[in-house]
């Protein structure tokens, strides 16, 4: 049983665990199985392995480091820490992780503290040295430990740009200079190249895992953009966002962040009608929504939009359909973009060049990199406020195997609402492979109707 729990998620079709994963406009969504938490633990540990043993030599390699000390403290765990740590473990006291490489031959790593590794990595504190007769305390061990292998270039986690490279404090770097002494503090250098490139980095199971988390995300957007969850003339937006919020929690997920639901779009006559503040959510109103959840370790970040039906209607006025499909046409260029080696900044000037040529309407690019956080660490791609140059974040260069949100808007005007114009604005999961970048569980093609 525990071996079949440990690789449950390589032996099972995905469609068993998950669901379809079906694109989200092809299909009346159902939500898929959610993996219990025994089973979410085998699942995470087990990839957490395979990442350690073949992801981390390779980016120690590319970047040069012999060694990687990670030092932080319970209840601010270094955000790469979080990273590399059993999902059920508990981290008391001080965490330090060494993790040393000699040239062609696979990383040491070693846990100079007093959790339970569970294998990932090597136990090598002592109770009876820590405790009873106190011969080496844990920066004894430390200190020992580095000596004895004689680093030559030795990373921390500290950034001036990528927050999730920055995890050691000020009061622990210096209780880490005082303890590996003269000679070895002169050889720390900042980690911020190993510490993205380690945690952009996705194994190919690992984009499996992420498509069907893409998927749980879709199918609760659709179950709360549906008749089911809005009365209209009645559902205010707060009780549309709380049915939410308690639905994500019902399941046994976390939120991505506190997430928000709007009124987009309503006409002008409804407007006059109703007050420029009223929250109620009516017939013909247009609803978007900025959501997410945490599965796995995986981000999910989703803005997708809803049409609540008049009752002569049937489906969205053509107008606000064909501003859908310019956004959509807009996301096909911001995923042909994609290339190997360049920069956000070189991406996102590739995505406008492409955009304004074939006529897209006031096109805006405010892309972000997903995973195990939600904006890091990979190339940031445009901002709300910025459209050239996102400084060193948008100097970042894009590799394979990570994921993305294609975060961007259109906006056009509508014949319908007299040609006010309507700013559509959409989020969907990508990831970017060897072969290009694709929308993880497909993406919005179609305005959920609420009838």
């Amino acid at each position: 049983m525990i071996m079949r729990r440990r690789f449950l998620v390589f032996l099972l079709p995905t469609a068993v665990l998950f669901g379809s994963g079906l694109p989200a406009a092809a299909q009346t969504r159902t939500l898929p199985s959610i993996l219990d938490i025994r089973d979410r633990v085998e699942v995470v540990n087990s990839i957490t392995m395979k990442r350690l043993e073949t992801i981390l030599p390779r980016v120690m390699d590319e970047t040069g480091f012999d060694m990687w000390i990670i030092v932080c403290n319970e209840d601010n765990l270094d955000p790469v820490f979080t990273t590399m740590i059993p999902y059920d473990v508990w981290c008391p006291i001080t965490q330090i992780l060494v993790l040393s490489k000699k040239p062609g031959a696979p990383p040491e790593r070693l846990n100079v503290s007093r959790t339970d590794m569970k294998g990932l990595h090597q136990n090598v504190w002592d109770h009876r040295a820590w405790d009873a007769s106190k011969t080496e305390s844990q920066w004894d061990c430390l200190k020992r430990i580095v000596a004895e292998r004689n680093p030559r270039r030795i990373v921390v986690n500290q950034s001036a740009v990528i927050w999730a490279a920055d995890g050691l404090t000020v009061t622990l770097r210096k209780k880490l200079e005082e303890t590996v002494g003269p000679a070895y503090s002169g050889r720390l250098h900042s980690g911020e190249r190993l510490a993205v490139l380690w945690l952009e980095t996705m194994l190919e199971e690992e984009l499996e895992l992420y498509e069907r988390v893409a998927a749980v995300a879709h199918a609760l957007l659709a179950e709360i953009f549906s008749s089911q969850t809005v009365t209209p003339g009645a559902t205010t937006l707060d009780d549309l966002l709380y049915s939410y919020i308690q639905r994500v929690s019902d399941v046994g997920l976390e939120l991505f962040a506190w997430p928000w639901v709007r009124i987009r779009g309503r006409s002008p006559e409804d407007i006059e009608k109703y007050g420029p503040d009223d929250r109620i959510i009516r017939r013909g109103d247009l609803i978007q929504c900025d959501t997410g959840i945490k599965y796995l370790r995986y981000y999910s970040d989703h803005c997708e939009w809803a049409y609540v039906l008049r009752p002569d209607e049937t489906d969205v006025p053509e107008g606000i359909r064909k501003v859908m499909a310019e956004g959509n046409r807009l996301q096909d260029i911001f995923c042909g973009a994609f290339k190997e080696g360049l920069t956000g900044n070189m991406i996102l000037a590739d995505i406008l060049d492409v955009a304004q040529k074939e006529g897209i309407c006031k096109p805006k690019i405010y892309s972000h990199s997903i995973g195990r956080f939600l904006h890091e660490p990979g190339p940031l791609i445009g901002l709300p406020w910025e459209q050239k140059d996102t400084g060193e974040r948008g100097e970042v260069r894009l590799v394979p195997n990570s994921t993305f949100t294609a975060e961007l808007s259109v906006t056009c005007p509508v014949p319908e609402w007299n040609g006010r114009e309507l700013i559509l604005a959409l989020e969907q999961l990508v990831a970017f492979t060897s072969k290009g970048a694709y929308f993880m569980d497909g993406r919005q093609t179609r305005f959920h109707l609420v009838k």
